[in-house]
């Protein structure tokens, strides 16, 4: 097979940034784009469809529809609302040398092969010879600032025409995603103007990003108190201190469950005190738009120590954590109604 079509190292970077920000880097799976491989298999009646993004080191499979594990013939086909665990044999990454998706990426433009056995370029592929795909179809997947940030694709494992009118609905369901990306967007611009609410609350806060809590933000407070730490670095080894006494294990609760968490009582040795100091903690779940699954945590802490007899420091604390809920019905963050407890910007 032909060597990839290389990307321009200026395109492959935006990517990378764009895909970085808007929490996309990684192959977990979203409801918002299974659907969207859903209604790509079956506008064409293929039997794989996938939201693919790519970066540097892989693709990612966040959106898929896939036949029943075991079904040789690939007519009985089945929506993965959520993930693939039932399918082992088709994971959600993949390396950037296989399948048809990369080219796509790289060239800018659709990419209809009726039969890949046509093409020498495609024959040898690594997706034609593990799963048997002879028929692929994939549309660049742009973001509202151009950025080509993956495809929309189906396969099929029986040689086939795409004629023209399947090729334009596959366009215009690829641009329906431009809302979504917007959105994102325009949820972490806000996301950053709450810094500044941030930067100037009492109370150390840090907000925290994946299942690893990779530190986004924390303001003075909490640089005072647990120390000082750089960006983007993993919270668990940057402030051990913090996961000693159990923070770290009650934001993994509020990831894994998605509502908020409180740690009552935690007795640690801080920066700005001469003596050991009791802290609450409320850690509350992020997401980016409203049917995303949990991005991070917002972690609010409370000095129980210092606070005055009358202060009852969890409920100053839940009432922070409404008043930046109640800032997203104008300009900031919101609560999830009807759903699961969280955040979301809007």
């Amino acid at each position: 097979m032909d060597p990839l079509t290389p990307d321009q190292p200026d395109d492959a970077e935006r990517r990378r940034r764009r895909l970085q920000r808007l929490g996309l880097n990684a192959p977990d799976p979203e409801a918002e784009f299974d659907r969207t491989a859903r209604i790509a298999a079956s506008l064409t009646q293929a039997p794989l469809a996938m939201v693919n993004f790519i970066n540097d080191k892989q693709q990612m499979f966040r959106g898929m529809y896939a036949p029943r594990s075991g079904d040789d013939d690939g007519q009985e086909r089945r929506a993965v609302s959520f993930d693939l665990s039932d399918i082992p044999d088709i994971p959600r990454s993949a390396p950037t040398d296989y399948g048809f998706c990369p080219h796509v990426v790289a060239q800018g433009a659709q990419l209809a092969l009726d039969d890949v056995f046509d093409y020498p370029r495609f024959k040898g592929n690594p997706l034609v010879n593990e799963m048997g795909v002879r028929a692929y179809l994939g549309t660049p997947l742009r973001d509202h600032t151009g950025v080509i940030l993956g495809t929309v694709c189906v396969a099929d494992m029986r040689p086939r025409e795409w004629d023209r009118g399947v090729k334009e609905s596959m366009q215009q369901l690829a641009e329906t995603l431009l809302s979504e990306f917007r959105l994102r967007d325009s949820l972490l611009t806000q996301q950053e103007e709450m810094f500044a609410v941030f930067d100037g609350a009492p109370w150390p806060i840090m907000l925290t990003e994946g299942p690893k809590h990779v530190l986004r933000y924390a303001n003075g407070r909490q640089g005072d108190a647990f120390g000082r730490v750089q960006r983007l670095s993993e919270g668990r080894t940057v402030l051990p201190g913090l996961d000693t006494v159990g923070v770290f294990k009650a934001m993994d609760d509020a990831y894994r469950t998605g509502q908020t968490t409180t740690l009552a009582e935690a007795r640690l040795i801080t920066r700005d005190a001469d003596t050991p100091q009791t802290y609450s903690f409320t850690c509350t779940p992020v997401r980016l738009s409203p049917n995303a699954p949990v991005s991070g945590i917002l972690t609010v802490a409370m000095n129980v120590t210092s606070r005055p007899a009358t202060e009852d420091p969890q409920q100053v604390a839940a009432e922070f954590t409404q008043q930046l809920a109640q800032f997203g019905t104008g300009d900031g963050w919101t609560q999830q109604h009807g759903g699961p407890s969280g955040m979301y910007l809007r």
